[in-house]
């Protein structure tokens, strides 16, 4: 199973393009809907045309919460980069795609959405743009699909696309190494006790299994694992 992230600015629609693919709402704090800006890692999941699953996470593009995207994109096989089409690259896309190319995040593709609110002659700029912007990093030549959420434009092509480009994407995981996952979210259920949530880079896990966590040393056991809400006795790599 491939893990797909997404990065962009504030308000280019990452969310909303998550929301139309998946039919999952990744904004899970009623501060975010209020305030119509994703400020936690948001999670979704979809059966791409191929049968291949995948998960989804949705990072926010505002810079106060650039540690909760860097958190997001640490374990990810693929980016869709998501660059509206009526402002095209703003400050927060190139540090996403900075981000991105210091990780040697080399798969993905660029999603140019709100393109109902275009024309041709500026969409066809934004692309220009885009291209130019992307030449000498790790995204170079990745492929442009332009969306809109609202009209449904372009959404099958886009899932088209990404089951393309996750053929030619090799998985980062290890099937064969110690497991170990990196944590992008903790919390705690009354009468259950503590929960995170992260990618399986290596492993396989199971419950029962007892494991380490760093820096800290402290050793706890598995009780439960789940990846997309379902319950699982053994986590491969890969899914969260």
């Amino acid at each position: 199973m491939y893990v797909i992230g997404t990065a962009g600015h504030v308000d280019h629609g990452k969310s909303t393009l998550v929301k139309t693919l998946t039919g999952i709402d990744p904004d899970r704090w009623e501060e975010e809907r209020r305030r119509e800006m994703t400020i936690d890692l948001g999670f979704a999941w979809l059966t791409l045309p191929s049968g291949r699953s995948v998960s989804v996470i949705d990072v926010p593009g505002h810079e106060r919460f650039i540690k909760n995207m860097l958190a997001g994109v640490g374990g990810i096989d693929a980016a869709l980069l998501v660059v509206a089409a009526d402002e095209s690259f703003m400050p927060q896309t190139e540090e996403h795609l900075a981000i991105l190319d210091l990780l040697g995040v080399e798969h993905g593709l660029v999603v140019l959405t709100k393109a109902d609110l275009v024309d041709d002659e500026w969409l066809a700029l934004v692309r220009a743009e885009v291209s130019e912007r992307l030449a000498g990093t790790s995204l170079a030549g990745a492929p442009q699909l332009a969306v809109s959420a609202r009209s449904g434009r372009g959404i099958p092509e886009l899932l088209q696309a990404l089951d393309a480009q996750l053929d030619r994407t090799p998985s980062r995981a290890d099937l064969h190494g110690a497991p170990r996952m990196s944590i992008d979210r903790a919390f705690t259920i009354g009468g259950f006790g503590a929960v995170v949530t992260g990618t399986l880079l290596d492993g396989p896990l199971a419950v029962g299994d007892e494991v380490e966590l760093q820096p800290s040393g402290l050793r706890a056991r598995v009780r439960g694992l789940q990846t997309h809400q379902q319950k699982e006795a053994q986590g491969q790599p890969g899914p969260r």
